[in-house]
């Protein structure tokens, strides 16, 4: 994850070009590929929308699956119209939304919850065939303690039992991002 500031500061405005030009006339920019080897790099990464500080829509990719600059084409629209949990961003809204990305190191398999270090670290939970996602920033923002944090996780992200994580049965691994928002002192790195 070798993304600087000024990388991480394009990316978040590629985005908003991206969710201003889907959700208000349906096309999806694509970007020439840029000189700046941050955004040429495979990482993992997830767009998170904001309205008036509430979350709008979130999607991602754990694992690097295309460059930086191509991904945040397909996260941001994902984001906007593609969350289940959420419907589609309208034009109206476009003004009252925010942008971040989390541009994140490769996981690593967790042998204790004690190595989890709150507000640093996301975690990915795996158990079976499913999965759930928490990223960092999710710990500071809702001030959960460790256990909370991870119960929920695994029952509302993963869908399998709140306790899987301290049975044994959950996998745990976790991950460090940088984040880079558009809100202004808002560019928090980890």
């Amino acid at each position: 994850m070798d993304i600087t500031e000024k990388e991480g500061a394009a990316l978040v405005k590629m985005a908003r070009k991206v969710l201003e030009g889907y959700v208000a006339d349906g096309v999806k920019t694509k970007f020439p590929e840029p000189e700046e080897p941050g955004l040429l790099s495979k990482s993992g990464m997830f767009v998170t929308l904001h309205k008036k500080g509430a979350l709008r829509g979130c999607i991602g990719y754990v694992i690097g699956i295309e460059p930086l600059y191509e991904a945040v084409t397909d996260l941001t629209i994902s984001a906007a119209a593609h969350d289940p949990r959420f419907y589609p961003v309208r034009k109206a809204e476009l003004g009252e939304i925010d942008l971040e990305i989390s541009v994140m190191t490769e996981p690593q398999r967790v042998k204790s919850p004690e190595e989890i270090i709150m507000g640093t670290h996301g975690v990915i939970v795996r158990m079976g065939g499913r999965q759930g996602v928490y990223l960092p920033q999710v710990a500071t923002e809702t001030g959960w303690s460790r256990e909370e944090f991870l119960d929920s996780l695994c029952e509302s992200k993963a869908g399998i039992p709140r306790d899987a994580w301290r049975t044994g049965k959950a996998e745990l691994w976790s991950f460090t991002a940088k984040i880079f928002s558009e809100k202004p002192g808002d560019q928090r790195g980890n």
